[in-house]
């Protein structure tokens, strides 16, 4: 009996001397990249961009649907925070279409800005409604904190709602390619052989495919009236389908060199299951590459969205996305008039030059041998 219990002891304390060491090697992880300052700078971007999509209908506003007619291409609202007796709430004025794209200031009453205001209804993460908003102004006034597009609506609310597309699309959508890429590597080279010819011979036929081609061919034949929420989906799925392949060939190849490694012969020698030897001790060991290939891979995606619904074939209005909004600023007249069109654009550059600091930061802190000179 004192045996057996020596055993089970012994048994616990080689677990809890592996979960120590596994707990270990993610905190030296966690030290590497905290002292890659550019890393932490541009995970924190991305980290703040997707709260703020989130919690758009929150943060914003206005509805991104509504249009206020009489001000179409309205510059950025000026905040005042000076009145005639100095420093005071920050308030702004009313203003008056005086001719196309043109306003007059009207100073006979200030409209201070409130917080909490009570506004147009939106579902709050999707899970219940809500009228509350952050910050807002009460009408005649309006608070366009990034001016307004051609059709009056708040620039600012539909960055905050597009933004939900472009970040968002790129997320799900490597989440599909690495799921389907590590299964289809793994099992490749595990099994090898006639397994391994048919699916690596498979994966190149999809690498061959033309991927912008592709994606411009596919959503041209889509139906015009589709909904905007199924064209977004179609468009994840076909992004998925050609992005898999060239993930998988990766993961094949580290799978081959170490399928024969000790562990996993004493693994295959006490019985245990492919399924679970391949789960549980084959792609766990390609677990910092897949965190640095999605995380260098969703930028792409963000691009691909972006490029797409500039040209009119993505998501379409009057749902918004960075990309469809940039596109209002396809002519050297609209963007020397009315230069707030251009936002959409910093937004896409901001957020892909984030997301690669990011990755860089992760690439090297997931590098034991990586030399610390950041």
């Amino acid at each position: 009996m004192q045996k057996l219990d020596k055993n089970i002891k012994d048994d616990i304390d080689k677990k809890q001397t592996v979960k120590d060491k596994e707990y270990s090697i993610w905190l030296d992880t966690w030290k590497r990249m905290r002292r890659h300052k550019m890393a932490m700078i541009g995970g924190t971007i991305v980290l703040i961009l997707y709260i703020v999509v989130i919690f758009a209908g929150f943060l914003s506003p206005y509805n991104p649907y509504k249009g206020f007619k009489k001000h179409f291409f309205h510059p950025p609202t000026k905040i005042h925070f000076f009145d005639e007796d100095g420093l005071t709430w920050p308030y702004v004025y009313e203003t008056k279409s005086v001719d196309w794209a043109e306003y007059e200031v009207i100073k006979d009453k200030k409209y201070p800005i409130k917080f909490f205001h009570r506004g147009q209804e939106y579902v709050l993460m999707g899970l219940f409604k809500s009228d509350l908003h952050l910050i807002g102004v009460d009408q005649p006034a309006h608070l366009f904190f990034m001016g307004s597009d051609n059709y009056g609506r708040d620039l600012f609310t539909r960055i905050l709602y597009g933004g939900r597309v472009s970040m968002f699309i790129g997320f799900v959508a490597i989440f599909i390619t690495t799921v389907i890429g590590m299964i289809v590597g793994g099992i490749a080279g595990y099994y090898g052989g006639w397994v391994d010819n048919l699916l690596m011979r498979f994966a190149e036929v999809i690498m061959s495919i033309p991927g912008f081609y592709l994606l411009l061919a596919l959503a041209a034949v889509l139906p015009i009236d589709i909904s905007s929420t199924m064209r977004f989906f179609l468009i994840i799925s076909i992004l998925s389908f050609r992005g898999w392949a060239g993930m998988a060939r990766v993961i094949r190849g580290m799978v081959l060199s170490i399928r024969n490694e000790d562990y996993i012969l004493a693994a295959q020698a006490i019985g245990a299951k492919d399924k679970r030897i391949i789960t549980k001790h084959v792609l766990p060991t390609t677990t910092t590459y897949v965190i640095v290939r999605a995380t260098v891979s969703i930028p792409s995606y963000i691009i691909m969205e972006s490029g797409l619904s500039f040209l009119g074939l993505g998501i379409q209005e009057p749902n918004a996305s960075w990309g469809n909004m940039l596109s209002a600023a396809q002519n050297v007249t609209k963007i020397t008039n009315f230069p707030w069109l251009l936002i959409p654009g910093f937004m896409i550059f901001f957020a892909v030059l984030s997301y690669n600091l990011l990755g860089d930061g992760l690439r090297d802190a997931l590098d034991p041998k990586a030399t610390e000179d950041y």
